[in-house]
This record gives structure tokens, sequence and C-alpha cells, in this order.
């Protein structure tokens, strides 16, 4: 769902030079699976993967902020390549400030997906902020791009498409 012009938002995400992403409801479909044992588990889009790969290979950033503290994002990183992984993260954006001063980026240029109340303080802050299909109301308010895909079913992907067809 787009709520501003396609114009709009080709122009914003021509400005990105990182695409940070949260995890849970954005990479995962948001659902937390454990073992008998207690051992978390997550399940990633490999759709969404594939795209990140594509978007790095492009040459723009990308980092994952969560407030997750699973393991299992980690890997999932370092096997698509992601170099800035902030994992138990209580305040993001102050994480993202700091991460675009040592990129030598502005706010500006950041594309941020987020779809929780933790959240709206980085979408409100950055140039191009999404949430996906399932997000929370306050998050597609404060977007200017709604996914058509849920998070964890394509959603990083139909983003990272429209990265490299800008």
């Amino acid at each position: 769902m787009i709520k501003n012009t396609e114009t709009e938002l080709r122009s914003r995400l021509s400005q990105v030079k990182l695409l940070a992403l949260d995890v849970d409801g954005v990479l995962t479909d948001g659902g937390l699976y454990y073992s008998n044992s207690g051992e978390e588990f997550k399940k990633f889009n490999v759709k969404d993967g594939q795209g990140i790969k594509l978007v790095i290979r492009a040459g723009i950033e990308v980092a994952i902020i969560t407030a997750s503290t699973s393991i299992a994002v980690t890997h999932r990183a370092q096997n698509l390549g992601i170099s800035h992984v902030f994992i138990g993260v209580e305040n993001k954006l102050s994480v993202l400030e700091n991460l675009c001063h040592q990129l030598n980026i502005n706010l500006e240029q950041v594309a941020y997906i987020g779809d929780d109340i933790n959240d709206i303080p980085v979408l409100k802050a950055v140039g191009c902020p999404i949430t996906v299909a399932d997000a929370m109301a306050d998050n597609k308010s404060s977007a200017i791009y709604v996914t058509e895909l849920a998070g964890g079913q394509g959603a990083v992907r139909e983003i990272c498409n429209y990265l490299l067809n800008n």
C-alpha cells in the first residue's frame, strides 16, 4: 500500500545509503517457536535473504537493529553478509544514530523497516520510514510506505526490489 505517490517513494529510496531492519515481525513472521528444552527458533524468508544480498552487492549498507537477543539473528546476519548487527537493543534510534555517524551518512539517507511500537521513534527520524502489511496501526501512520506483503513473507524483498530498481 503506497501512502504517498510512487514518485515520492522512489525519490526517497534513491537517497538511501543504509537499509536498517527490525527482526521479529519484519524478517520473521513474528512467531516465536520453542523446543521442549526451551530453545528458541526463528523462521526467516529465503526471498528476503536474497534481496538483502543483492542490496549489499549494489553498495547499500544493511543493518539489523533488534530488541531480540536470539543467537539465530546473529547466524542469519552472518549468512547474509550483514556486518552491522545490533541485538538486545532498547533504544534503536540511538544505535542507528551512532551507526550513521560511523558510516558518515545522515538519517535522511536511511530506509528503516519496523513493525511495532518500539520502532516508531526510528520511523519518525529516518528519511524513508517503511512498515509491513501486518504492522501495528501506529507504525502504518508513521510510514511513507506499507508493504503489500506481511513480515517474514517477503516484505523485505519487496523493498529490496524497489531499492535495486530505483
